[in-house]
Formats: structure tokens, C-alpha cells, sequence
């Protein structure tokens, strides 16, 4: 194991990590044009949290990070980039127009080392702002950690390794996944793994299985890929929770209508599991149903969750076949292969995998997060279903969010 082998670095000034603003995921394009067109005055906080309990950030570490971020904030948008994006059928010119004069505040961030783990990171400011900072800066925190903490030629050689081996597996048809794509750009270990890894999956073609694309535009548009992505858990959580007159037991109602808003059918693939599925099924009734071409499965059993979804579009008269559901919670080739087994022949079934195609090394990956902890100066937060995957600083108000919840659910018939 290399992890056994590390050199943590004292100090090192590494190169520029996020080269071009396309660098993040598609689905901030995705809900960057909605937020722009709909909730520009929103205000938002984001807070970082690293999940391993065996993981230190050096100050060595924050310095650099804190470096990287700084030069993150000096890109601009070129006009080949605009163009690319423009070029998406259903980004529209006004947003490209903003993007055009967008650029990310080093002064929006607070970096320091109180925090357990020794990293502590929160922004805050317009949600179009800290909305577009996520990625960059979890994919700063990982490459500096592993490039600092780790022998990285080893981390990098046993990426190598276990990718071929991969790829040879899906090759030989011992995998077959269907549609697949890869979503490992905030947990990555490098810029240089996932571009390997993207590169090495698109150049060839598998008996059972394609590859789509990635959530990483600039790859995409680099290794002429589809950009894939459409909404997160903010989405749901801000639009729902961030207007303070609603009730947020209906957050999904109000998440649901604005997209349809903005997008009508096109960009359709909703997220499920901002406060639990079974509330979203209560607003995902006919017209949503209809309009979306599919729905995301982020976190508890997928078999039960993909037979629900499956259930719940029969019983609105939709034949599932036309529709898709996307898995993309902690997926390896493995299991992957067994869902599309097992639902193929029911409903349409795609694959967002992530740190298994990015990070998958001789060392542990890190599990990190930023994600929204406060919108228009309240707390918002996230029920999934699963324990633990939910963030949020005031337990009162995750009290209030799963009374609200449990109510609606036993007297809105």
C-alpha cells in the first residue's frame, strides 16, 4: 500500500490545478442559468466538511490551497469557452452574456485551519457566486492533499494500474453497464488522473456498454464528450427552503416548477433525495413525471429506490421504458453491472460514477463536501435516505425540517 510509504511535504508551490472555468460540473451551467434568471438576490453560505476521521491538513497544506483558490479566482471565461457553451441547445444568450462577465471573489471564501481536521472552509455571498465554487475548490483540496501527504508518482502509478485493469474488464464484456459516464471531478485525485481516466474510456468501444461522457466540461469539450448534469441537492434545498414563506415540506414542488420554467422538457432528469424520496413522489405527480425525462438516485437502497420509481410510473400511466434512471451514488463497475442487470429490461438506466473512475488508488480517497448550509440567512438542509449523508449547523432547524416532512406525509392525501 502506498499509503504506508507517504512524504508529507513541508512546503511545495505546485502548478495552477484549475485551468479554465469550464472545469467544474455540468450542472452548475445547468442551475447557474435557472439561479441567474430566477434567484439572482438569493444569498447562500457554503461550509466544507471532510469526513475522514484519520485525515489532517497541514499548514503547509491550507497555505497551498488557499494559493490555488486565489488563482482560481484570476480566470475568466474565454470566447472559444462561451462559444462551447452556447452551443448547448438550451443555455441561452443572456446567461452566456453574464458569463461572460462573471469572475469568481477571492473575498466571498473564509480559509483557516479551525477545524478539526485542520482545514476550514466556508463562502458566502450571491448564490450565482458561491453556487460555481464548489467543485473547483473540493478538487483543489484533494489534489494538494495527495500531492503534499502522499508519494504521488506511487498514487498515481496504482491509478494507472488498477484503470487498465478497468478498462479491460468492461472490454471484455465481464462488465456490462449500458450507458455510463464519469462524475469524479469533485473527489479526484488529480486534474492528470481524471483526464487519463476520461481519455483512456472514450477511445474505445465495449460489447455491453458506452461511455457517454463526463460532468467535467472541459474534458468534455476537449475529448469532444457530452457534458453531462442537470441538479443537485443546493437546488432543491434553496428553492425550496430559501424563501422563508414556504413551507419546506413542499420543496420539491417549488424546485420542480422553476426548472420547468426555465427548461420546459429539455435538461430533465430530477434529483430525488433532497428531503427523501417518498415526499418527492408526492409532488412528482403526472405533469413533472411527464416532463422529466428521468429521474437521480444519490443515496439509499437502489434496488428499492429504482423498483419505487419504476411502481410509481406505472401507476401514473407511464410506460417506465421511456424513461431513465441515473445511479450515482458510490458506484464501481461491479455494482453498476448488477443494477443495469437487473433493471434493464424495466426501465431505461444510466450510470454517473465518480470516485471509482477518479480516485481509485493504492490510498484511501478522501470524503469531502461543501455544500449549502444557510440561504437568505437561515439555516437549509438535506434529508436523504441515508443517515449521515445530510449537513447542516442547526439541529433545531433539521428538527423543524422532519416534523414539516412527517406531517405532510400523513395528511396530504
Amino acid at each position: 500500500m502506498c499509503g504506508a510509504d507517504k512524504k508529507r511535504k513541508k512546503s511545495i508551490k505546485m502548478e495552477r490545478i484549475i485551468t479554465s472555468l469550464l472545469e467544474t460540473d455540468m450542472y452548475k451551467f445547468s442551475m447557474g442559468q435557472a439561479i441567474y434568471h430566477q434567484f439572482s438576490d438569493y444569498k447562500t453560505t457554503w461550509s466544507f466538511k471532510c469526513r475522514n476521521t484519520d485525515v489532517f491538513f497541514t499548514k503547509e497544506m491550507v497555505d497551498e490551497i488557499k494559493r490555488q483558490i486565489q488563482l482560481y479566482c484570476d480566470l475568466r471565461f474565454t470566447e472559444e469557452e462561451l462559444e462551447y457553451l452556447h452551443n448547448i441547445k438550451w443555455i441561452k444568450g443572456s446567461y452566456v452574456d453574464f458569463l461572460r462577465l462573471w469572475k469568481a471573489r477571492y473575498e466571498d471564501f473564509e480559509i483557516s485551519d479551525d477545524a478539526e481536521c485542520g482545514l476550514k472552509i466556508e463562502a458566502r455571498g450571491t448564490w450565482l457566486n458561491t453556487s460555481m465554487y464548489e467543485i473547483p475548490t473540493l478538487a483543489i483540496v484533494n489534489e494538494v492533499y495527495f500531492r503534499m501527504n502522499d508519494d504521488y508518482d506511487k498514487l498515481l502509478a496504482s491509478f494507472r494500474e488498477k484503470l487498465d485493469e478497468k478498462v479491460r474488464k468492461v472490454e471484455t464484456g465481464k462488465y456490462n453497464l449500458g450507458a455510463f459516464s464519469e462524475f469524479g471531478l469533485r473527489r479526484r485525485l488529480s486534474a492528470e488522473a481524471q483526464e487519463l481516466a476520461v481519455k483512456e474510456l472514450s477511445k474505445r468501444k465495449y460489447p455491453g456498454s458506452t461511455f457517454v461522457g463526463t460532468s467535467n466540461v472541459y474534458l468534455a469539450r476537449k475529448y469532444d464528450l457530452v457534458p453531462v448534469g442537470t441538479m443537485a441537492h443546493e437546488w432543491i434545498m434553496c428553492v425550496g427552503q430559501g424563501n422563508h414563506k414556504h413551507n419546506p415540506a413542499y420543496s420539491n414542488w417549488y424546485a420542480l416548477d422553476a426548472w420547468v420554467k426555465e427548461y420546459g422538457v429539455l435538461n430533465g432528469t430530477a434529483l430525488t433525495d433532497a428531503i427523501t424520496t417518498d415526499c418527492f413522489l408526492k409532488d412528482f405527480q403526472l405533469t413533472y413525471a411527464t416532463l422529466f425525462s428521468g429521474v437521480r438516485h444519490d443515496s439509499g437502497d437502489p434496488y428499492e429506490w429504482g423498483d419505487k420509481m419504476v411502481h410509481h410510473y406505472e401507476k401514473l400511466g407511464l410506460d417506465p421504458k421511456t424513461k431513465t434512471l441515473l445511479f450515482s451514488d458510490s458506484l464501481d463497475f461491479e455494482k453498476a453491472d448488477k443494477l443495469n442487470s437487473y433493471f434493464k429490461d424495466k426501465i431505461k438506466v444510466a450510470f454517473g460514477i465518480g470516485t471509482y473512475i477518479s480516485n481509485d488508488t493504492c490510498d484511501e480517497p478522501l470524503n469531502i463536501v461543501m455544500k449549502t448550509t444557510a440561504c437568505n440567512g437561515m439555516d437549509v438542509a438535506k434529508i436523504s435516505d441515508d443517515k449521515g449523508k445530510g449537513m447542516c449547523k442547526n439541529p433545531d432547524y433539521v428538527h423543524y425540517l422532519n416534523r414539516c416532512i412527517k406531517w405532510r406525509m400523513e395528511n396530504d392525501k
